[in-house]
């Protein structure tokens, strides 16, 4: 019988409610029930997969029993088996993706348990090599010894997932996986190892050296352009006579690809090619404005960028994207002097309902009524400025659009007011939106600057809160 099905029996023999009630449980369910005052046993801790493993029935609400969790680990140390070819440990880690993608959420958790907590690194191995390395500080044996400890770090699990990308859809597989999983780690602190393993070894295989930079346009595979359409993040794509707004001619959008994800960008970024710093988001988006001559542009906008994979959070390549696409342009449309976005605030409206007066609070609450000169518009603008400009958290700016764009080397440029007019952007900002720009000769001081605990930004910026 294959692992699949062995697996699949099991789980749909023991799954809860099918084991049959012990003589004790069967009395208890004879008695009157506890009065409402009485107070609620509290349900007894989370077991570890190394108990379960020891145990012979299983507790509560745990998906599989032991006997079917001891078969299923024993699948899992079959694929990393060092006697098998990496041709046959693919093979395995196919046969029990298959199941997996059956099972139920409950017997997947037990799966991800299983990777997390049994193949960790050997404890005793791991302190016998440090011991070492400590003790060959200063000596001709201190890089051999480094060697052994790094090898003694190197987990069991690091092996079972690497067998698992083997296979076609391997990669594609623990993308998904890990995507399902990142929900969980809050509340289950034992899926952590799990979860770093993943992300350290998502930051090789997705490193920049390996991705593809590809242009989409109207031509582009129908099955791409509607993954535009379900990934945009920033400005929902309302339509395909949207969609083809923005990738006229005086547009261009890229995105980076990975060879074990073909078709499906891991990122991509919208860009319009104007003559001026963009202030508002309705004219980019504007379906029936005439295309304008991308070759007499001088300035290239980035006015949205997208991550299409949850199970690649933490995998960072957005940076890399815009210094790709920079260099494109550059050499596709030499006029191009000016690189800037026009971003959402997305942390802002947040921000401001904890630290903003409640009486301003409520003034604000119709921001395009607002006139020019109002003390309320100015108000709400210098508190943006110092959103931006000061709000640093970790050493970080505390809204995750500036960490991004900042981090990169950009600076503050501009506060947008109307920016974006629409209940989105009125809801997370107020309708307000800012310009980051990308100076090409100052990305490095910048990025100085910032590492400093000091924002960089244009004097414009500073002079609204002071």
């Amino acid at each position: 019988m294959s692992a699949v099905n062995w697996i699949s029996r099991g789980v749909s023999i023991w799954r809860p409610g099918f084991e049959k009630p012990s003589a004790g449980a069967a009395r208890e369910a004879g008695k009157p029930r506890a009065s409402a005052t009485a107070v609620a046993p509290q349900p007894p801790a989370a077991r570890t997969t190394r108990e379960r493993l020891q145990a012979t029935l299983r507790r509560g609400q745990e998906a599989l029993s032991p006997r079917v969790l001891r078969r299923t680990l024993a699948e899992l140390q079959a694929i990393v088996d060092p006697r098998v070819s990496e041709v046959e440990g693919g093979r395995r880690a196919m046969a029990f993706a298959q199941w997996y993608r059956t099972a139920s959420a409950e017997e997947r958790r037990d799966a991800w348990l299983l990777a997390s907590e049994q193949f960790g690194p050997d404890a005793k191995k791991v302190q016998s090599a440090r011991e070492h390395f400590e003790a060959a500080q200063g000596t001709p044996e201190e890089g051999a010894a480094e060697i052994r400890m790094r090898r003694a770090m190197v987990s069991p699990r690091t092996r079972l997932l690497q067998r698992f990308a083997a296979f076609p859809e391997g990669m594609r597989f623990l993308v998904d996986l890990r995507a399902e999983l990142l929900p969980h780690l809050k509340a289950d602190k034992r899926l952590l190892a799990l979860d770093a393993e993943l992300e350290a070894l998502f930051s090789t295989w997705f490193d920049v050296a390996f991705l593809e930079l590809r242009r989409l346009s109207w031509d582009s595979p129908a099955s791409l352009l509607e993954k535009l359409i379900k990934y945009e993040a920033v400005h929902d794509i309302r339509s395909w006579s949207d969609l083809k707004n923005r990738l006229d001619s005086d547009r261009r959008c890229y995105g980076f690809f990975h060879p074990k994800l073909d078709g499906e960008p891991l990122i991509f970024v919208e860009v319009a090619l104007t003559d001026e710093v963009s202030d508002s988001i309705p004219p980019l988006l504007d379906e029936a404005a005439a295309a304008a001559d991308h070759g007499k542009a001088t300035t290239a906008i980035f006015y949205s960028i997208s991550n299409t994979q949850a199970g690649l959070r933490g995998v960072s390549f957005g940076d890399s994207l815009i210094k790709r696409v920079v260099e494109t342009l550059k050499a596709e449309l030499p006029k191009l002097k000016t690189f800037a976005t026009l971003s959402p605030i997305p942390g802002l409206r947040g921000w401001l309902a904890k630290n903003a007066p409640a009486e301003s609070l409520v003034k604000w609450e119709k921001p395009l009524e607002l006139g020019p000169k109002s003390p309320e518009r100015q108000e709400l603008l210098a508190w943006t400025a110092r959103y931006l400009g000061k709000e640093l958290q970790d050493g970080k700016p505390v809204d995750p659009v500036a960490r991004f764009h900042l981090g990169n080397g950009a600076r503050v440029e501009r506060i947008n007011w109307a920016g974006d007019p629409s209940p989105k952007g009125l809801k997370q900002s107020y309708g307000l939106m800012v310009n980051y720009l990308y100076d090409l000769k100052r990305l490095d001081k910048h990025r100085t600057l910032l590492s400093q605990g000091e924002i960089p930004m244009a004097s414009g910026i500073q002079d609204l809160y002071r």
